[in-house]
């Protein structure tokens, strides 16, 4: 149980006890311990009562509950509140959007019990009648809850490939004759996938006799840790026509023949192709946006091209730690540079900085940089573009940066005509370096704004802006789809982790896996620049001539 788990039990009692009426100090608190919790760094795991006490705004309470947790694998008063709400109620508190009093609104006052209920009951015009809701409050909750519906049995990339492999690690480790290899959307480096896909020369029985604790079968359906996990059986003679046509998608793997091969590198010289890396299968070998046949793959980007780090968050916005941890760390793992880009002012609800923290910031990070000869981290902000498509600051402050990553954040819900028009004024700025996660997307949570990517990329490459792919998994925007129009305009593509703790520059990796199903080379990769390459761009940033 991670850290993570155990802070989200508190923000679901939280939304639980504000759904039954508690008094709010309890539910406020709840979610207060949700947010202190998700940010320790320790092991909550592992720590004593006293040990929780010393954590700044963890009472007793709080710790008790959390020790409970830990060692019983239950939290007693968690536990009463799930039995007082039908589990369709609590699985409309995840709805995007829809907190506990209107989930409490339409509970009593229509009947609603479940997510399919309420969409059909928003279909029916039902929630215009209740107080609070109106025709546009119900259209919003319809598309969310479509997308909701849409997004069930579905993974990021980043959680369900780690878990992938430890389970080939696993099987390996038990039966090392065997071969076992990633197959399907998990291989192709898909954003989202639906199950650990595996081609395996071992039978059912042998991969659950692995590791009974951690591979099970119930009813028709194998899993690996509570992931879903389907199993494509080859022999060592077939191995590589199983693993190429399984590898999909279909419209490629119909191009394949299916004659016998071991290994996938023949089947493609038996279908008169040349061979194609999984993560560019997706394109289709003729007819598409990108000519897969002609791409070099020791040219595409890999985790090693990236240099330094770019757009990360620090505790003096919402990160988790301070900015000389993030760049000891930084330095640490072998990178080059740091470009530190916590909140502007206008996001407040992540303490966004105001112009004397600013200066604050900008003095600690001269202070680091006299601490090194061949690391630097450059100052930079994660700037807010204002509703308006202006920048959140006076000129005055623009001017202190090094660089900027320009992002939207609030007023999400705009119109293609009024998100291009927003963007179109920002990124015409001189301060505007980096466009920052082009259309404000959560996979499988929340859908971007709408924009016109061409005219978007167009517009960078007229006025020499970057283009962020944030590689948070939960992200991955910019979409890969738009990588091959922006390498045609000459725009460069910065795969940037949106770093809100250490570890989580480690993001790199999924940011890479989708930069490659676009075909980006290392050479159209901003931060695979070494730093006085990189030093050399920013001097030359169109606020700097």
């Amino acid at each position: 149980m991670t850290n993570a788990d155990i802070a989200r039990r508190f923000n679901l009692l939280g939304k639980l006890m504000e759904l039954h009426g508690e008094n709010p100090f309890k539910f406020r608190s709840y979610y207060k311990a949700y947010n202190i919790l998700r940010k320790v760094e320790a092991p909550l795991l592992s720590m004593s009562t006293e040990d929780l006490l010393t954590i700044e705004g963890v009472g007793k309470n709080i710790a008790n509950k959390i020790v409970e947790l830990c060692t019983t694998g239950e939290m007693q008063t968690l536990s009463k509140m799930q039995d007082l709400t039908p589990q369709g109620v609590q699985d409309m508190l995840l709805v995007r959007g829809f907190g506990p009093k209107k989930v409490r609104l339409v509970w009593d006052q229509l009947g609603v019990e479940n997510i399919g209920e309420l969409l059909y009951a928003c279909q029916e015009n039902r929630l215009v009648k209740l107080k609070g809701f109106g025709a546009k409050t119900q259209a919003d909750l319809i598309e969310s809850l479509q997308y909701h519906l849409a997004s069930r049995g579905k993974f990021h990339l980043g959680k369900i490939l780690p878990k992938a492999r430890i389970a080939i690690a696993t099987l390996s480790l038990k039966y090392p004759e065997a071969r076992t290899e990633l197959t399907g959307p998990i291989r192709r480096h898909c954003n989202i996938v639906e199950a650990i896909d595996l081609v395996t020369t071992l039978s059912l029985a042998e991969v659950l006799a692995a590791d009974p604790a951690s591979f099970a079968y119930e009813g028709d359906h194998l899993s690996f840790d509570g992931l879903p996990m389907i199993l494509h059986p080859a022999s060592m003679q077939d191995f590589g026509t199983v693993l190429a046509h399984s590898t999909g998608p279909e419209a490629f793997a119909e191009q394949l023949t299916s004659e016998v091969y071991a290994d996938e590198a023949s089947v493609f010289k038996g279908s008169g192709q040349s061979y194609v890396i999984a993560e560019l299968r997706d394109w289709g070998l003729t007819d598409s946006k990108l000519d897969v046949s002609s791409i070099e793959t020791d040219d595409l980007v890999t985790v090693a091209d990236i240099k330094g780090i770019v757009h990360n968050h620090s505790t003096y916005s919402d990160g988790i730690h301070s900015l000389d941890d993030m760049a000891t760390y930084c330095q640490e793992q072998g990178f080059a540079y740091l470009v530190m880009s916590d909140h502007s002012q206008y996001a407040g609800y992540a303490n966004g900085l105001k112009a004397d923290r600013v200066s604050a910031q900008q003095q600690e990070i001269d202070a680091i940089n006299a601490r090194y000869t061949d690391f630097k981290v450059f100052k930079s902000i994660e700037c807010d573009i204002l509703p308006s498509g202006e920048l959140d600051y006076t000129e005055q402050v623009l001017q202190s940066f090094d660089l900027l990553v320009c992002s939207v954040h609030a007023g999400l819900k705009m119109s293609q005509p009024k998100a291009m028009e927003r963007l179109t004024r920002a990124i015409a700025s001189p301060y505007c370096h980096i466009l920052g996660h082009m259309t404000g997307r959560l996979l499988l949570s929340r859908q971007g704004y709408p924009v016109d990517h061409r005219e978007i990329i167009d517009l960078c490459s007229e006025y020499n802006v970057a283009i962020e792919l944030n590689a948070n998994p939960y992200r991955l925007d910019m979409d890969w789809r738009y990588i091959p129009y922006a390498m045609e305009k000459g725009v460069s593509i910065s795969i940037n982790p949106d770093a809100h703790s250490r570890e989580a520059i480690h993001y790199i990796e999924w940011g890479v896996a989708s930069a490659r199903k676009g075909g980006l080379t290392a050479d159209a990769c901003l931060n695979t620049r070494d730093l006085s390459s990189f030093q050399a761009w920013v001097d030359n940033l169109p606020s700097r001539s």
